[in-house]
């Protein structure tokens, strides 16, 4: 699969650097939006008055899109209006895929949950251009505390870990209402079906099989050893709860720069979730494990001096239980599930920098440090010590 060029940057005084697989800024996978790029895109909506007045006020630093806050005049000279504007790879997301991320956040506000409103011309809420796919978002009122922060970066203090998991109950209660099958196989994608499966190795063969871009990766590996070792004795542990956990549609990336904050206290309550790109069939309980693991482990640091909160798992099961309680089987399987929720959305990543991106040494740092490397770090003392914890935390009735 070949990469196509974006449109070009605008001239700018120093290059747009965004965040990479580690701490250090790197240039994007993707050139930036561009205000004609914007504005034509703005030009197909229903009710916007003044698309060719709209600026770009400020570029997202995160990778695997191109996103951009923008600002259009308010009309009668009212307030401005906020608007997020997402261009992706159509590898990546097709225009169908990103309605069906739509239809579920249309959901979810139907149930009184803080999301963003896709916007569309009467038709359709994505457009497809050239090797692209846009869609426009109005922006959630909200402070954005965590804006420059990396994805895995745990939460500033406790009283934002008990708020998200509140947050996060609320949204699947109001999922629990949502029916729609899972969104098709594409790069960056969220799904716990590999590690459902009896044959897990067998599985990402029949995977590779369907995805070129994943078996041109696997190919040069032995991939079949490497995972059956690192991936086997924690799969084994998890698979007898697997079928026991209900379907339901969630979020599946809960992390502090994916939710908007009442203020910049440490006490405050979360005003509405971001970024559904990886939304999907999963579990409530893939979904919390998924919260855990991403904004409670310090995965950014040296290995050798890696943080872990078990505070911040505490305060955010404890939240989460407050407005949720977890069935039994959830209880059973969330320790369990924790180590290994991390696997399916790794190999798509995998797939994502090896046959989009074209980066050689991204897509062995998803495989070798993401996929494996979580796997073994669970596998051993201080990832075994975490899971018990959870285990303490959730038969206590997340007051551990």
């Amino acid at each position: 699969m070949a990469r196509s060029t974006a449109p070009g940057p605008e001239p700018g005084p120093e290059p747009f650097l965004g965040h990479g697989m580690g701490l250090v800024p790197v240039p994007p996978d993707w050139p930036p939006l561009r205000t004609e790029e914007v504005r034509r895109l703005l030009a197909r909506l229903v009710g916007l008055e003044d698309a060719s007045a709209a600026r770009i006020t400020w570029h997202s630093p995160r990778p695997f899109a191109a996103t951009a806050v923008i600002s259009v005049p308010g009309t009668g000279g009212g307030e401005p209006l906020r608007l997020v504007v997402k261009r992706h790879h159509r590898a990546v997301r097709t225009r169908t895929s990103l309605q069906a991320e739509h239809a579920f956040m249309q959901h979810l506000a139907a149930q009184g949950v803080a999301v963003p409103r896709a916007l569309d011309d009467g038709a359709r809420s994505a457009w497809a251009e050239d090797d692209f796919v846009y869609e426009v978002l109005e922006l959630l009122d909200g402070h954005d505390l965590y804006r420059e922060a990396r994805s895995w970066t745990p939460f500033t203090s406790m009283g934002h870990a008990q708020a998200a998991g509140r947050a996060l109950a609320r949204l699947h209660l109001a999922s629990e209402t949502y029916v729609a099958p899972a969104r098709p196989h594409e790069p960056l994608r969220a799904s716990a079906e590999i590690i459902s499966c009896a044959g897990p190795v067998a599985a990402v063969a029949a995977l590779a099989e369907k995805r070129p871009g994943l078996a041109g990766f696997l190919r040069h590996r032995p991939w079949r050893r490497e995972l059956a070792t690192s991936l086997g004795p924690l799969h084994a542990r998890f698979l007898p709860h697997a079928d026991a956990l209900a379907p339901l549609w969630a979020h599946n990336d809960w992390h502090p720069s994916n939710l908007l904050w009442s203020g910049p206290r440490a006490d405050a309550q979360v005003t509405g979730a971001i970024d559904f790109g990886l939304s999907n069939l999963t579990t409530a309980c893939y979904d919390l494990a998924t919260a855990i693991e991403r904004s409670a482990i310090g995965w950014l640091g040296p290995a050798d001096r890696r943080t872990v909160r078990p505070d911040l798992v505490k305060a955010l099961l404890g939240g989460y239980s407050s407005l949720r309680r977890l069935e039994p089987e959830e209880r059973a399987a969330l320790p369990h599930l924790l180590p290994v929720v991390h696997v399916d959305y790794a190999l798509s990543e995998v797939e994502y920098f090896h046959a989009v991106a074209r980066s050689p040494a991204n897509a062995m740092l998803a495989y070798r440090d993401y996929l494996l490397g979580h796997l073994d770090w669970f596998a051993g003392p201080e990832g075994t010590a975490l899971c018990s914890y959870v285990e303490q935390v959730v038969n206590a009735g997340g007051q551990a």
